[in-house]
């Protein structure tokens, strides 16, 4: 059966959006299709203001509403300036946030090195995370980016800019995870896990 161009439309725009195939668009669109007109009303107004309602912060380069001069975290005097958590993107804020114990600010790169995609020093945040470090008030930066193939490449890139200007740089711990059985761990977490081991007591 052909269906209408409009469902067409609707199901291709939502298998675009990561983590969701055709299936599931299928079933968004047609949930859409048979609900009241004010949840497509509002959903269509939510996107909207995704866009206009939500700009970046020109200090640390996370999400905030749209007319604010900073994000309520680098506003806050709460908030220990001279330690910077780098990040790669907006969501690892709020992961580190859910912790509810880090009372440093942020830096979010806005993705990790990758020259197979194109993603060189230039498509970061990288200088303007150099000009904070350079202005004096940061002693550490805390690299958190994935453990992944390009976070780690783009953590190395990183140490080896921020040592000259006189900051601590650290990494964040990696092993196995609360409540892991060690005969599930793949060799990488093992080995990340024996090589970072802490004395106890």
């Amino acid at each position: 059966m052909l269906l209408p161009e409009p469902i067409q439309d609707l199901i291709q725009a939502f298998s675009r959006l990561p983590g969701i195939g055709p299936k599931t668009a299928s079933r968004l669109t047609f949930f859409l299709l048979s609900a009241p007109e004010e949840a497509s009303q509002s959903l269509a107004q939510a996107l909207a203001g995704l866009k206009s309602g939500i700009t970046r912060c020109p200090i640390c380069f996370n999400i905030t509403a749209a007319g604010r001069s900073e994000c309520e975290i680098c506003a806050s005097s709460e908030r220990d300036g001279s330690l910077v958590c780098v990040v790669e993107e907006a969501l690892d804020v709020l992961a580190i946030e859910r912790i509810g114990v880090y009372r440093g600010r942020y830096h979010v790169l806005g993705g990790a090195l990758s020259p197979i995609e194109g993603i060189g020093p230039e498509s970061l945040t990288i200088q303007e995370l150099l000009q904070r470090a350079r202005a004096g008030d940061v002693t550490e930066v805390i690299l958190a980016t994935n453990p992944s193939v390009e976070g780690d490449s783009t953590a190395m890139y990183l140490q080896q800019l921020l040592a000259p200007l006189g900051v601590r740089v650290t990494r964040l711990a990696r092993g196995l995870p609360v409540g892991g059985d060690l005969e599930y761990a793949d060799q990488g977490t093992l080995l990340r896990a024996l090589l970072g081991r802490q004395q106890m007591g």
